[in-house]
């Protein structure tokens, strides 16, 4: 992600930010220029430093789990985030813990959306749009069979997964090296844009087919074989998590995930101008991130980029007593995959 800055002084702000740490104006994001703008606190107004154009907050803004602004005389009460929520938690006292696990969602969720925003990705409301999108965030209380999953453009999170300590838990009973919120949604919506980019266009299905095989097999069953039997040997060398290996679906699901991951964290690399140069193996750990990965149509050398970051990264994080931010390998086959990706989503950008 961008890095962005207050409109008053110039101070670095965070993506989530609800006023400037430096200065103590507010702060909230316009979506359809991926800005930040900032406003004199104490006002009954909001107009922003910059441009002074008044603006109005989404209305998720009153449970602290959003900052995106809206124009002031727009019709529209949520903004284009939040407006994909078609379940949202429980928020009573009796059910205190969803508050912040909503909470936690909401973060993630966010930052999906700015990067689907950011590859063009249109993004409508299953509300207004039966071939849209929604979220459903649920508990299963009442509904133990209940899974994190994506239906017809449904994606439904357990919002027990926004609890660390449970999703810790649930991390290691599933054998998973990477479990996050954002890891997460980014799975489940690539579900959707399967859907939206694949299987109705015969020529890119085709290309799918070839190279992560026919969906066409029995979903349920494939899922079956793969919780009794596990994930085959050596299946390092063609899928990036023994999870891929079930189903070509959720080859692809896991593919599109790590695709975001690797997108978003060099974006991020670009914005902050890192410039990795080791001690040692300079030859293969050295990388300059000077360029927005999404600006680039040869998608390698997005990836060798992110190699020696992903090393950079995961051996400050084992510094810190804490585990890998990316515990995972990509082979050649898992480039031509994720190549395959980029190819589809060039033409949105």
């Amino acid at each position: 992600m961008k890095i962005f800055k207050c409109g008053h002084c110039n101070f670095a702000i965070y993506f989530e930010n609800l006023t400037c740490e430096n200065c103590g104006h507010l702060s909230g994001y316009r979506d359809v220029d991926r800005k930040m703008l900032t406003f004199a606190p104490h006002k009954e107004t909001l107009v922003s430093d910059r441009e002074k154009v008044e603006y109005k907050y989404c209305k998720n803004k009153e449970f602290d789990v959003c900052n995106w602004v809206i124009k002031k005389d727009s019709t529209e009460e949520y903004c284009s985030a939040c407006v994909l929520n078609r379940t949202i938690p429980n928020l009573s006292n009796s059910d205190s813990d969803n508050f912040e696990n909503w909470q936690n969602l909401e973060v993630a969720k966010h930052r999906l959306i700015y990067q689907l925003q950011k590859l063009g990705l249109a993004l409508p409301s299953k509300l207004d749009d039966e071939e849209g999108l929604c979220f459903d965030f649920v508990a299963r209380k009442n509904n133990p069979k209940l899974m994190t999953g994506h239906a017809n453009g449904v994606i439904t999170i357990l919002i027990s997964e926004g609890n660390s300590v449970l999703r810790e838990k649930a991390r290691k009973q599933m054998k998973e090296p990477y479990r996050t919120l954002v890891g997460h949604l980014r799975h489940e919506v690539g579900h959707y844009f399967w859907n939206q980019l694949v299987r109705d266009n015969p020529i890119v299905l085709s290309e799918f087919r070839a190279i992560f095989g026919n969906e066409d097999l029995d979903y349920g069953e494939s899922l079956k074989t793969y919780y009794k039997n596990g994930s085959p040997e050596n299946w390092q060398e063609n899928f990036i998590s023994e999870y891929a290996t079930s189903h070509p679906w959720e080859d692809w699901a896991e593919t599109w995930a790590h695709y975001l991951h690797i997108m978003d964290m060099v974006e991020t690399a670009f914005f902050f101008r890192l410039n990795v140069k080791p001690a040692v193996n300079k030859k293969a750990l050295k990388t300059k991130v000077s360029f927005d990965p999404y600006t680039k149509e040869n998608f390698d050398v997005i990836v060798q980029k992110c190699v020696p970051l992903s090393f950079a990264v995961n051996s400050i994080n084992r510094a810190m007593g804490v585990p890998d931010v990316y515990p995972f390998v990509i082979s050649p086959a898992i480039i031509e995959k994720l190549r395959f990706i980029h190819k589809l989503l060039l033409p949105k950008r």
